[in-house]
């Protein structure tokens, strides 16, 4: 007796599709001469699943040319050692824009085609916040360096692209600030119905408002104070008198 095992022809699909990978358009510049290309670069993004606040992160590329679409050397060639730098864009969480990846390529014969990396490119990159968002494939540049490039390439097709989803757990950002050294933070309400003031006192000291009731010494300087008052009133009376009493 046979049994046959009935399983979804759509879970068969998916255990055998291969990644997505999206077609970038490039619109691709050539520094040294001005010329422009259109290139085509079937991209491969994998995403990572286990990113962490605070930890560095990698967002792999993988490249290879739409036949008939590639980038092409000028036919004054260019320097051996080039890199290709690759970008992903990211959206949605704080304060992280971007990852980048390098890669060396390899020897550049004159008008022919630029080669890409063979094996992935690390686009890396560290999450100060936590959240949820999204990457994309973003520009290439060719060059010997980040700053020194040769070649740039910009999406034109950005709108199209597939959003990976990516999300960083937890909540907040890795640092909080901290107070100066030299000094406390103190806040007061003096009650339901009057708004709280904010004052900075000094570490080990006391705070010197001018606004606040005076202390036991300011009760003995204005004790003081009076008793001179008194005492002058008091001898100019007596003088007063002394002369009115000779005339």
């Amino acid at each position: 007796m046979r049994v046959l095992l009935l399983v979804p022809a759509a879970t068969l699909l998916l255990s055998s599709a291969p990644a997505r990978a999206d077609v970038v358009e490039y619109a691709c510049k050539v520094r040294a001469t001005g010329e422009t290309q259109d290139v085509k670069v079937e991209v491969e993004l994998t995403v990572p699943t286990d990113a962490q606040v605070g930890k560095e992160m990698a967002i792999g590329w993988h490249g290879t040319y739409v036949e008939g679409s590639e980038l092409r050397a000028p036919a004054t060639g260019l320097v051996d050692d080039l890199n290709l730098y690759a970008y992903a864009g990211i959206s949605g969480i704080e304060k992280l824009k971007s990852a980048t990846g390098v890669a060396a390529i390899g020897p550049i014969i004159p008008d022919a085609p630029v080669p890409l990396p063979a094996t992935t490119v690390n686009m890396k990159t560290t999450p100060s916040n936590a959240g949820t968002g999204t990457v994309r494939a973003a520009s290439i540049n060719f060059g010997t360096d980040s700053s020194d490039r040769a070649i740039e390439c910009e999406v034109k097709n950005k709108d199209a692209l597939t959003k990976h989803p990516l999300t960083i757990p937890g909540t907040g950002e890795t640092t909080s600030p901290s107070p100066s050294p030299g000094e406390t933070d103190e806040t007061t309400s003096a009650g339901p119905s009057e708004t709280g003031t904010k004052t900075k006192t000094p570490a080990g000291a006391a705070d010197t408002g001018g606004g606040g009731e005076a202390g036991p010494d300011g009760r003995v300087l204005v004790g003081v104070g009076g008793l001179l008052v008194l005492a002058s009133t008091t001898g100019l009376v007596l003088r007063r008198r002394r002369v009115v009493a000779g005339l």
